[in-house]
């Protein structure tokens, strides 16, 4: 293959990982099409049914798609690049790409208001419930007690307060064979998945039961905002501090009462200092 092509291809794939924009199913299915020599042709509504990040449509548009040979069309922008001109690739293609990128970035800005909004009212908007709740179906953004785990999860903070270790919570509820928090939404055909364990119904582990130990949901407490995205334009996440997270109070109903879990993380706080 043609040293140029190579050129193009470690381009494309570089790009892949700085900007979600063109991170998309389809999208990577025709660009792999194009740089196989399987595609002359590229017809869009528009340019922003392409991409909407200026910088990354114009590289495509002005520089790999003719370097490849290909032909780029926007139809309701009435743009050809097999006859377009010198003014429409120098001025127009910016500034029509500039709009769909600030149109984006607007977007964004608007849905990470209005979620930090719901999360202040205590609105619930995680795809997933907790561990003994469940989203309602009668008012979005409420949490409901599971009532088939609740009894459970004050079983783990009883036998906490009765000197027993996570170790040996965990062990357990295993010869109980109690369905671990993961093994138990597989079992209700949830489509949670997590990087955390391979098998299909895992067993619960110390960490699973230190996770409940430690979790304010369950004194009704709901802490969400815990990260962010860095930017609109990239797919990636940074952890914020504790004192960023968004807490409201009496957002759920509590499953465990508010000096039972004090009790417990003061228990565990001396067990860290001892250690």
């Amino acid at each position: 293959m043609h040293a140029a092509i190579w050129d193009i291809i470690i381009h494309h794939i570089k790009l892949r990982y700085l900007t979600s924009f063109f991170d998309r199913p389809a999208i990577n299915n025709l660009l792999q099409s194009i740089y196989a020599g399987d595609i002359e042709c590229v017809i869009v509504k528009d340019l922003s049914r392409f991409g909407r990040d200026y910088i990354q449509t114009g590289r495509y548009i002005k520089y790999i798609f003719p370097k490849l040979g290909v032909r780029f069309i926007a139809v309701c922008d009435n743009y050809d690049s097999y006859n377009s001109s010198f003014m429409e690739d120098s001025l127009l293609m910016p500034v029509l790409n500039l709009i769909n990128d600030a149109y984006c970035r607007d977007i964004s800005n608007k849905v990470r208001c209005q979620q930090e909004i719901r999360r202040k009212q205590g609105i619930y908007i995680g795809a997933f419930a907790s561990y003994g709740y469940l989203k309602s179906k009668k008012e979005r953004g409420k949490l409901i007690v599971d009532e088939n785990v609740a009894d459970i999860i004050k079983w783990i903070f009883d036998m906490r307060l009765k000197g027993n270790s996570a170790e040996k919570i965990a062990d357990k509820l295993n010869i109980l064979q109690i369905p671990s928090p993961l093994a138990y939404k597989r079992l209700n055909n949830s489509k949670y998945t997590t990087s955390f364990s391979k098998k299909q119904y895992p067993d619960w582990s110390p960490v699973a039961v230190r996770r409940i130990l430690s979790n304010e949901l369950y004194m009704g407490v709901l802490l969400q905002g815990k990260d962010k995205k860095i930017s609109y334009k990239l797919n990636i996440r940074k952890k914020l501090p504790k004192e960023e997270w968004i807490r409201v109070e009496g957002a759920a109903e509590a499953i465990i009462k508010k000096d039972v879990f004090e009790r417990v993380q003061v228990m565990d706080l001396r067990k860290r200092r001892i250690v």
